[in-house]
């Protein structure tokens, strides 16, 4: 894999749906909880699978989890879970599947505890602020770091299930909490450099 096609980094290759993906939300800081709680299930439903297989099924998972509504996904029952293993908008796993619902309620009492799930996320940062990366190379992005092996371990602690270091590491990624851009990529931010 080349590390940068088209002025961008070099994962995202030429597919329609990733280039946008990358250009417009991968790397840029969420401080909305309902973008945070999308990614957190989107994320877990990516767990051994790439993640343009998840982002085709995007508009499904949207449709399956009320719109990414926290409160409803929580209240979810066995029998919404029944319903979705014959959906074919989504990633057909009971585990992951029950793991968004449980998650869900984790995911609400982080928000009591902490006033929100961004400020959770931010406690894992120096001065609860994202780390801009200056990677030249796809080879010198790690796949964890310090703080998505921390708050993985807690969030771990608290319940949560298919969230690992790795898959936490890519979830701050995606939110913005950790800039990987390569030095050299269109979307990476001059006042992020």
């Amino acid at each position: 894999m080349e590390d940068i096609i088209n002025g961008r980094c070099g994962w995202c290759g030429t597919d329609e749906l990733y280039v946008r993906y990358h250009d417009e939300e991968w790397g840029r800081l969420v401080t909305d909880d309902k973008t945070l709680f999308e990614f957190l299930i989107l994320e877990g439903a990516q767990a051994g699978l790439s993640w343009i297989t998840i982002l085709r099924k995007r508009e499904g998972y949207r449709e399956a989890f009320h719109g990414f509504d926290v409160k409803k996904v929580a209240r979810m029952t066995e029998a919404d879970v029944e319903r979705l293993m014959l959906f074919d908008g989504i990633i057909r796993n009971r585990l992951k599947i029950k793991s968004a619902i449980s998650n869900a309620k984790l995911f609400i009492r982080i928000q009591e505890e902490f006033g929100s799930f961004y400020d959770y996320t931010a406690s894992f940062f120096p001065n609860r602020q994202p780390i801009v990366n200056h990677f030249k190379s796809l080879g010198e992005v790690p796949a964890t770091s310090p703080e998505s092996d921390q708050m993985s371990r807690d969030i771990k602690k608290r319940g949560f299930k298919f969230f690992g270091s790795t898959i936490c590491y890519a979830h701050l990624q995606a939110t913005g909490f950790v800039n990987d851009h390569l030095v050299g990529c269109v979307s990476r931010r001059e006042d992020a450099v």
